[in-house]
C-alpha cells in the first residue's frame, strides 16, 4: 500500500508540487511576500505570464495554515497561553505574545521566536509549539499588537506591519527577549530564532544583547550591520536558502565581519531551496531541508542554553 502524502506536503504531479510551479511565479511570489505588490497584483501578473495553469500555480503558493499545523495547541506536552509584556521605547506600551511552556518542572532554557513581516500568524505559533515540545520555554511576540494584533490574514498583516516604525519593532522584540530571559520559569539562558524579517531581528538581537544572548539561529534574514558584529557574544547558526539572491548578497561581508570579530558561528546553505523553505504552509517548503535546519537549530540551542 502506498503512503498517503502529509497535509503539508503536496503530492507529486499536482499544481502545488514545487517541481510543477514555474520559477517566474516563484519570483513574483517572493516580491509579493516582501510587500512589493499586493495580492491582486501578484495574481494578475502571474496570469499575465501566459504560463498554462499560471494562475492556479499562484493560488497554490498562498499559505494554507490549517493544513500546515504540526503541533496542536491542545497537545499534552505543552502549556500555551497569551501574555503581554511592557515595551518601553517600542511601538506600544504593551506587546502581546504567545508563550508556550513544556509540561514538567522547570526552569527551562528560553527561546524567542520572531515572525516574518506579517505579524504573529498560525505558522509562527506552530513553530513556538515545536520549540516547546523540544523542551524550551518559547515566546512568539506579535509586532502588530499596537494595531490590534495579527488580523487573521497575511495580506492585511503585511500592510499593517509596513505602517509601523521598523526600529521600534526591533525594540519591541528586544523587550520581549529581556522579559523572557527574566521569566520565573527561565533558566536564564536565552536563544532567538526568526524567519525572513524575524531572521534579521535574530541577527540584530545578537549585536544588541551581547553576552545576554547565548545563541541565535536566524533563517534567511538580513545580515547584522558589520560595524556592530564585534558586539556579538552569542553562538550563531545562520541558515540560508540556495536561491535567495537578496539575502545571500549580504552574506560575504557578514561572514568576513564574523571571522574578523572571532564570533562562534556556522553558516549553512540548503541545496535546492528558496527563501521561506522552512515555512510548511506553502509549496516553497522543502520538507527534507527544513527538517535538517530545524534539527540543527534544536541541537544548537541544546548545546548553548542547557
Amino acid at each position: 500500500m502506498s503512503a498517503t502524502p502529509s497535509a503539508a506536503t503536496p503530492p507529486q504531479g499536482t499544481v502545488s508540487d514545487p517541481a510543477n510551479i514555474d520559477p517566474r511565479i516563484f519570483d513574483l511570489y517572493d516580491e509579493y511576500c516582501h510587500g512589493k505588490m499586493d495580492r491582486r497584483t501578484f495574481l494578475s501578473r502571474a496570469a499575465a505570464l501566459g504560463v498554462v495553469g499560471g494562475l492556479a500555480m499562484a493560488h497554490a503558493l498562498l499559505p494554507n495554515y490549517a493544513r500546515a499545523q504540526t503541533i496542536s495547541f491542545t497537545d499534552e506536552r505543552i502549556k500555551a497561553t497569551y501574555v503581554s509584556y511592557p515595551s518601553p521605547g517600542g511601538n506600544g506600551e504593551q506587546i502581546r505574545g504567545y508563550l508556550v511552556q513544556p509540561t514538567g518542572e522547570g526552569p527551562f532554557p528560553v527561546v524567542l521566536i520572531v515572525h516574518e513581516n506579517r505579524g504573529l500568524n498560525p505558522h509562527i505559533e506552530d513553530v513556538a509549539r515545536r520549540a516547546a515540545v523540544a523542551g524550551f520555554l518559547a515566546l512568539a511576540p506579535d509586532a502588530l499588537t499596537p494595531l490590534g494584533g495579527y488580523p487573521g490574514n497575511d495580506d492585511d498583516g503585511k500592510a499593517m506591519q509596513a505602517t509601523l516604525d521598523r526600529g521600534k519593532i526591533f525594540t519591541d522584540m528586544l523587550n520581549g527577549a529581556r522579559w523572557l530571559k527574566a521569566h520565573e520559569a527561565s533558566n536564564g539562558k536565552l536563544g532567538v530564532t526568526g524567519f525572513c524579517f524575524g531572521g534579521g531581528v535574530a541577527n540584530y538581537l545578537a549585536t544588541e544583547m551581547g553576552a545576554d544572548l547565548a545563541a541565535s539561529a536566524p533563517f534567511y534574514g538580513a545580515a547584522a550591520k558589520t560595524d556592530a558584529v564585534p558586539n556579538i557574544k552569542a553562538a550563531m547558526l545562520i541558515h540560508y536558502a540556495e536561491d535567495d539572491p537578496r539575502v545571500n548578497a549580504m552574506r560575504p561581508d557578514y561572514e568576513a565581519a564574523l571571522q574578523a570579530a572571532g564570533v562562534d558561528y556556522a553558516m549553512f546553505t540548503y541545496p535546492g531551496t528558496r527563501h521561506g523553505f522552512h515555512n510548511n504552509s506553502t509549496p516553497r517548503f522543502d520538507k527534507e531541508q527544513a527538517a535538517i535546519a530545524w534539527e540543527r537549530t534544536v541541537a544548537h540551542f541544546d548545546k548553548h542554553l542547557r
